[in-house]
This record gives C-alpha cells, sequence and structure tokens, in this order.
C-alpha cells in the first residue's frame, strides 16, 4: 500500500459537521452515506478555488484528504465559517492517504485507483508515478495545475466529476458559479493532450490563435486550461492543434464533443 504523494488530512467532528459543510462547501452533503466519498471545495466569494479535497464520511463525522500545501489554509477558513457551531477541527498527521485496491474509488474518475484513509505506519512510502496516472486519467490537481484563487471550479472540469451541486442551498461562492452554470456555454476547460513537445508552461495554438497553456504533462500525456471557444473555431477552419510549434492532439471526450459543438452552433454574439 503506498501512499499519495502531497496529501494531509483533516479531521472534523461533532454534531454539527454536516451542517457546516451544506453551507461552505460545494459538493452535495444530504444522503451522504458513511463510508462514501465525496469530491468538492471551498471556493473564494467570488468564486475561484481555495482548495478542492476528497472526503470520506465516517460515523463520527468527516475525513478531509486535501493537498499537503492547502491544508492549514482550508483548515483555518473552515474554522472562521464555524461560528459557535458543534464542530471540532484539527489537523491530523497520524493518517495518510494512500492507494488501497480494496478501498473508495475516485469520485473524480473510475480510472484512478482506488484510494482510503489509513495510519501512516500503514503506508510509508509515496505512489511514485501518481502525476502520470492522474495525468492520463485527465484529472487536473491542486498544486500540479493551479493553485489557490486561480481557477474556477468549470476551469478544472469539477461539475463534469461531481464536484459541484448547483441545487443544495448555499455555499460559499454559489451565486458566481451558478451564474457560469446558467451561461450553458462554459468556454475554459482543462483537457488532455499528447504530443512531443509537452511541458508546463508551453503555449497551445490553433493555427495562429492562442488556446491555453499546458499545466502539468507526463509520459506523453499533458493537460492544459484552453479556451473552448477557440478550440471550436479552430476546428471548423481546419486549423492544426500544436504544442510550441510541434503537433499535438487534443484528447476527445463526450462531454468536449459535445460543448465543442455547442460552441460551434451558438450565435456569434452569445
Amino acid at each position: 500500500m503506498n501512499r499519495f504523494p502531497n496529501r494531509a488530512i483533516l479531521s472534523l467532528t461533532g454534531a454539527d459537521t454536516l451542517a457546516l459543510l451544506e453551507r461552505t462547501v460545494t459538493h452535495k452533503v444530504a444522503d451522504w452515506a458513511e463510508g462514501a466519498a465525496r469530491y468538492g471545495a471551498l471556493l473564494t466569494p467570488q468564486g475561484k478555488i481555495i482548495a478542492d479535497y476528497i472526503a470520506h464520511r465516517r460515523a463520527d463525522g468527516v475525513l478531509i484528504d486535501v493537498h499537503l500545501d492547502a491544508a492549514d489554509d482550508l483548515l483555518k477558513r473552515l474554522k472562521m465559517f464555524r461560528l459557535r457551531s458543534a464542530v471540532e477541527l484539527a489537523r491530523d498527521d497520524g493518517l495518510v492517504s494512500a492507494m488501497d485496491g480494496n478501498g473508495l474509488p475516485d469520485p473524480r474518475s473510475a480510472d484512478l485507483p482506488r484510494r482510503s484513509i489509513v495510519a501512516a505506519g500503514e503506508a510509508p512510502e509515496a505512489l511514485p508515478d501518481w502525476d502520470a496516472l492522474a495525468i492520463a486519467a485527465g484529472v487536473p490537481e491542486w498544486g500540479r495545475d493551479y493553485r489557490a484563487a486561480q481557477v474556477f471550479p468549470t476551469d478544472i472540469n469539477m461539475d463534469l466529476m461531481g464536484g459541484v451541486d448547483y441545487k443544495k442551498g448555499c455555499f460559499v461562492g454559489q451565486e458566481v458559479a451558478s451564474r457560469m452554470k446558467r451561461k450553458a456555454l462554459i468556454r475554459k476547460r482543462t483537457v488532455r493532450l499528447s504530443g512531443a513537445a509537452l511541458a508546463p508552461g508551453a503555449e497551445v495554438h490553433a493555427g495562429e490563435s492562442l488556446l491555453g497553456t499546458v499545466t502539468s504533462a507526463a509520459d506523453g500525456d499533458a493537460l492544459a486550461l484552453i479556451r473552448t471557444d477557440r478550440y471550436a473555431k479552430g476546428l471548423a477552419a481546419g486549423e492544426r492543434v500544436t504544442v510550441n510549434a510541434a503537433p499535438a492532439e487534443i484528447a476527445s471526450a463526450r462531454w468536449l464533443d459535445a460543448e465543442v459543438k455547442a460552441l460551434m452552433e451558438a450565435p456569434a454574439d452569445e
């Protein structure tokens, strides 16, 4: 059993744990069965991601699996929102997030390994090829592809991975997130691509049009945050996709094909 690199565990216990999460974070809290995992985030009031995470429902509360560099800030902010609620929040350095074939499915993608939260001694070694696995699955991550207050949930496909519940009562940044969703035509997404000149920071073009930049790369695959409206125009014009002037290919996905088709068919002023 190997631990996932650069992760920390936050522990939330007490009678008001779910109520605190219900009013602050993006994911669905209602009907959350014990033993299930959910993907979510805490946003800024302007709708950008402070930290995203995987939360595990336990009999005595919730364990949050979050990037190590975001853990202390997330803990501080949740404590601020606690007010007089009956919730105890702490970082538990005796626990780690580990790859476990008998664990819970990663809620972001069925192509990622199952995971559990275990005692640190049960998973002393870090998983060596985690970035390659995540990039191949098309899953961006905090610390590698973005950091605090840099991206909106739709930029990293959180809505496609079940990380945002637009029907819940409220959460921090909900007004902005819901407004972006209601626009229907989302124009920025993270996509997976392949090619020979992939490196973080490299520019992605369709013809002469700048689509965006590569955010991470490993083993011939990469993730890039791009303007999908410009990609749609490039496809319509038969333009070739390149990264640093070398040929590249954006991986097809059902959701991407549908969104690009909608963008191609949208009126020019929409």
